[in-house]
């Protein structure tokens, strides 16, 4: 008689927390002295992330950008640090922007 086999059991991810897969939607507001400035191209290239602009509205006094970011946890972290340190305000995406 043939006996079942039992389904294996989750492994949990090899991969430190920091360094698995992430996806973050994120808010940016400018101030206006870096409305000119190619932030978002200089963030591409200082880490490891892939960023998607979602939306954008730019004036002469502020820019509010909505950017996904997929990457690892550590360098998405790092990516908002520097944003930050830049002066950009960076808030979490609440709702769905992919509708609107």
């Amino acid at each position: 008689m043939a006996t079942a086999k039992k389904p294996a059991a989750k492994k949990d991810s090899p991969l430190p927390p920091d360094s698995r897969p992430s996806k973050s939607r994120l808010w940016l507001t400018f101030p206006a002295p870096l409305i000119t400035r190619p932030v978002i191209w200089e963030l591409g290239q200082k880490f490891k992330v892939v960023f998607n602009l979602r939306q954008v509205s730019v004036g002469k006094d502020i820019g509010i950008v909505c950017l996904e970011l997929d990457g690892s946890r550590a360098e998405i972290k790092a990516a908002i640090a520097w944003l930050e340190g830049l002066g950009i305000k960076v808030e979490p995406v609440e709702i769905s922007v992919l509708e609107s």
